[in-house]
């Protein structure tokens, strides 16, 4: 019989309890690196391993859940991944050798693989290749490969906890490329309605999990038995392999300063026999059990008659769910603009700080009247607390008929509420996006506010464009695409132009259709940009330049110094030479027009700003190109 077979035979199995919470109750503070352990204090460890044995545990987890690059370096231990792997596995083969000199008996090692503790791409910004270097380095440091001559290493792999399938399908990936002879058991957590954290339901991450190739699967932690069961009965109608539920010993509760964990071992037997009668194979605890715990599962488990056998999956489980969005051109009149390359004309509009919107709704019925294509509207500009941008973006469309853009920040949002926006922005007619990873609040009017950042601006188009394709978060079917267009902001004068061009590059492949630029006072920064993110991206897409009419030298001088905005010495030295404000405002519009014609061969539309809410210097700027509205010629 094979180790695969072993392990996984058709039989009840009993896995151990939680490693963390046996060390708490024995003094050790919360702030320590519990892994770290393995090496200054490794008879603690040993013993809560026997401990765990002696209750009849038959699968024990090496003291290596946070024993990653990325959780070891917070405790300025990035440089120990093998030496702290290596110690907690042989410990784990310790305390098994050691329950074998003193009864009969199997027991085996399993080295523990959690979640890394960072959000990856395409909603984080660490990247696969990060995440999986992490792996590796774990991995290799828990097989045979990773320890010194003649030390045995784990008997299977537990990659557990895992938040989101994406996580969990680089760790698996890892490996079966690191450790091809090992089996591997993947387990996720899930929300109280038995989902992934990422939104993907049990079954579907089942049949994922299945199709990826894990040898057995299932669910762990969570909010308790009661949910960990419920998601296991979900994952058993959608694959054949062997199923694994370990829920914490419920939510803990905070009692005299101590977060204790109320599910009585009773409880937690009372669970074992239903989840084994529900078709899982292996159970065990995490968070809150104890080797007390445990006995009573082993108890529970041993008092059953024979349990249920469950002879495969139900129904086959569709993982593809998704609605192809309609073709650009199909979208918006902005998308089919583009689409059709119209030179398109944009005017940008900022939210008023109050309710009263009327201003800016009279702007865009004299914006509908010149013939603009579209209306940008301002998410909280420079970080300020103002109407929300969609708000207003629906009452302009419903008053004017012109399409609007809605400028889209992750500043202010987690990831559900960005979805639950995105989602009602669709519902309600609003088409065309406008992806920005936004301004931190200290720039703005309330310093003190906090800012989310869930995801920046790359992940937020990843998330459009999985909403586009009728999918949520959790790659779970919404019933129908959304239909956004995506645009993107871009900055032809970064300081940093090669992580310009790199991000630029990421938010393309993350599904950017066009792009709006930063303003554009310098052509032959412009020039540069369109020439360098043809080397950067497979096939161009249309980029908009935005143009704003200055209004005063110390304007400039504000872009210029303040907003290090490259600004010509030609322009600063016209600014400073208009003599009256009204001057000054006039040279600043001729600069704006000029500028907008020199860009017009190589881009594909303007947006004009209008300065401090100057809507009708904006109007004279983008009244010089609305006659002419032709077809852009490369």
């Amino acid at each position: 019989m094979t180790q695969l077979a072993e392990i996984f035979a058709d039989r009840p199995m009993l896995a151990d309890g939680a490693m963390g919470t046996v060390l708490y109750a024995r003094g050790v503070f919360i702030n320590r690196c519990y892994d770290e352990l393995n090496l200054s204090d490794p008879n603690l460890i040993l013993s809560v391993h026997e401990e765990y044995l002696q209750a009849g545990a038959e699968i024990i987890e090496t003291n290596t859940f946070g024993a990653n690059l990325f959780r070891l370096s917070r405790h300025g231990l990035g440089d120990r991944v093998k030496e702290i792997n290596a110690a907690g596995v042989r410990l784990a083969r310790q305390a098994v050798e050691h329950l074998k000199d003193r009864q009969a008996g199997q027991a085996w090692v399993a080295g523990s693989v959690g979640p890394l503790g960072v959000r990856l791409e395409p909603l984080g910004k660490t990247g696969l290749d990060e995440a999986r270097a992490a792996f590796a380095a774990q991995i290799a440091a828990l097989a045979d490969s990773g320890l010194p001559k003649g030390q045995k290493g784990v008997d299977l792999l537990i990659i557990e906890t895992m938040p989101a399938l994406n996580e969990a399908r680089e760790a698996l990936r890892v490996a079966r490329e690191i450790a091809p002879h090992l089996p591997v058991l993947v387990m996720v957590t899930v929300d109280d309605e038995s989902n992934c954290l990422d939104g993907t339901s049990a079954a579907q991450a089942a049949a994922l999990l299945t199709e990826w190739g894990a040898d057995a699967i299932g669910v762990n932690c969570s909010t308790g038995p009661t949910t960990v069961l419920t998601a296991a009965e979900a994952m058993r109608g959608a694959t054949t392999l062997p199923l694994a539920a370990m829920p914490n010993a419920g939510m803990p509760r905070a009692v005299e300063g101590r977060n204790i964990y109320l599910c009585s071992p009773e409880y937690m037997a009372s669970f074992a026999r239903k989840a084994i009668n529900a078709g899982v194979q292996i159970v065990g605890g995490c968070c809150g059990t104890t080797p007390n715990h445990i006995r009573a599962m082993r108890a529970a488990i041993r008092a059953l008659d024979e349990p249920a056998h469950v002879e495969g999956a139900g129904p086959a489980f569709a993982a593809n769910l998704e609605t192809p969005p309609a073709p650009l051109s199909a979208r918006s009149r902005i998308g089919s603009l583009i689409a059709g390359g119209t030179f398109v004309t944009l005017v940008e509009i900022e939210p008023p700080k109050g309710i009263d919107c009327s201003n800016e709704i009279r702007a865009a019925e004299m914006f509908a009247g010149l013939g603009v294509h579209g209306i940008n509207v301002n998410g909280e500009p420079h970080a300020s607390a103002r109407m929300s941008a969609q708000s207003l973006s629906i009452q302009i469309q419903q008053h004017t008929g012109v399409e609007t853009i809605l400028h889209y920040t992750c500043r202010d949002r987690n990831i559900l509420s960005i979805q639950s926006d995105l989602l009602g922005a669709s519902s309600m007619g609003l088409k065309n996006i406008l992806c920005v990873t936004g301004d931190p609040p200290k720039t703005g009017n309330l310093p003190d506010a906090t800012a989310v950042f869930d995801v920046d601006s790359i992940g937020l188009v990843n998330m459009v464009n999985r909403l586009n394709h009728g999918l949520d978060i959790g790659s779970n079917s919404i019933g129908a695409s959304t239909n956004f267009t995506i645009a993107v902001a871009a900055n032809p004068g970064a300081p940093d132009m090669e992580n310009e061009l790199r991000r630029f590059a990421y938010k393309v492949e993350a599904g950017a259709e066009y792009a709006i630029t930063q303003s554009v006072f310098d052509l032959r920064l412009l020039e540069n940009f369109l020439e360098r993110i043809r080397n950067v991206i497979a096939e161009r897409i249309p980029v908009i330049a935005c143009i704003w009419p200055l209004t005063s030298l110390r304007n400039a001088e504000f872009l210029k110094n303040d907003l290090r905005v490259s600004m010509p010495e030609e322009i600063m030295l016209r600014m400073a030479q208009a003599g009256t404000p009204d001057a000054a405002r006039q040279e600043g519009i001729q600069i704006a027009q000029e500028m907008l014609e020199a860009v017009r061969p190589y881009v594909d539309g303007v947006q004009v700003s209008a300065p401090f809410g100057r809507y009708d210097i904006a109007a004279e700027v983008i009244a010089s190109v609305l006659p002419r509205g032709t077809t852009r010629t490369e």
